[in-house]
């Protein structure tokens, strides 16, 4: 059953989110929820902004939005560096556009940073720069790698180091940057603009599965299905292009390389991926559990999926109303 706080600020946009790891489910829930709603989704998945990636990202098609309209997927060009900073301004303004007509904002992926931005009206505006020091960061990364630049993180801003994905190598070398220029930490900076009073009043969903293999065999047969589906002539396609750090780092992509440069097997490539993706999914619920305003709904609980997505329709229709 679902905590509703009674306590809401009405003046405050409701903002429901369905969050969760990597193949939990979190598209179809939430798209049956906005059927039921009156609700649009926003997309908060950092890998299905870029355009081409299709397959490896598992992009909802056209049937899986069921005519539900789905804002931040499929925009952003591959060579183009996007950020948090940019997601939430967008977010923003769609959630605003979509309470402006009367309907549900949805936000809906894994991307737990690009959430809890939105939600908790984080402030990026004051982070300085400086392009001499990031140009340094960026030569030590070409240099060494990325190791090097999570240890120096991690020895004065732990909780970035941490919380930051090893393959977000812009977010790495902007924390390093933001520390390096004004002597206070990422981490910091976000608390200290937590303290503006967010806009949002937040309900959120968690996905995920008592039985933390029934997740991790939905990720084994999604990585098959994308196999199946063309996913290798995409990724021959996206690595011959020019892309940006980011988007060269996305998982489903990567791991394909070495195979297409005959150093690998296809078998061993796919098993490759099977594990980065559970790998990734562990990472997200270590984020996602952190926050203690997530209401978990563990999906191998109910043999009914539609007699208990009532239920919690029921429940969200009272706070909407709220």
């Amino acid at each position: 059953m679902i905590f509703i706080n009674t306590e809401v600020n009405r003046k405050k946009i409701k903002v429901l989110a369905v969050v969760g790891p990597t193949a939990s489910g979190k598209t179809n829930f939430a798209v049956e929820l906005a059927n039921v709603l009156d609700g649009e989704i926003i997309s908060a998945d950092s890998m299905q902004i870029y355009k081409e990636m299709n397959i490896g990202t598992d992009k909802p098609t056209i049937d899986e939005m069921r005519g539900i309209k789905h804002h931040l997927i499929d925009f952003v060009p591959l060579e183009e560096n996007f950020s948090v900073a940019d997601y939430v301004k967008l977010a923003k303004e769609k959630v605003f556009d979509i309470n402006s007509r009367s309907k549900l904002p949805i936000i809906c992926g894994g991307t737990g940073l690009y959430v809890n931005s939105l939600i908790n009206n984080v402030d990026f505006t004051k982070q300085n720069s400086n392009i001499k020091i990031r140009k340094e960061l960026e030569q030590r990364l070409q240099d060494k790698g990325i190791e090097p630049l999570l240890e120096e993180l991690n020895e004065f801003d732990p909780e970035s180091a941490e919380r930051i994905h090893p393959n977000n190598i812009l977010r790495i070398i902007r924390a390093i940057e933001i520390y390096k220029v004004t002597g206070v930490t990422m981490t910091q900076q976000i608390e200290n603009s937590k303290k503006i009073d967010s806009p949002f009043s937040p309900l959120i969903l968690g996905l995920d599965y008592r039985n933390r293999n029934v997740l991790y065999e939905k990720i084994n047969r999604r990585v098959d299905l994308m196999i199946e589906n063309g996913l290798l002539e995409e990724a021959r396609k996206i690595l011959s292009k020019k892309c940006s750090k980011t988007a060269m780092n996305a998982i489903c992509y990567k791991e394909l390389l070495p195979y297409f440069e005959g150093n690998l097997s296809l078998k061993m490539a796919v098993d490759k991926i099977k594990q980065s993706t559970r790998n990734y999914a562990k990472r997200q619920l270590s984020w996602f559990r952190k926050d203690k305003r997530i209401q978990w709904i563990y999906l191998d609980k109910y043999n009914d999926f539609k007699e208990n997505l009532k239920k919690y329709t029921k429940n969200i229709e009272i706070w909407k109303s709220m």
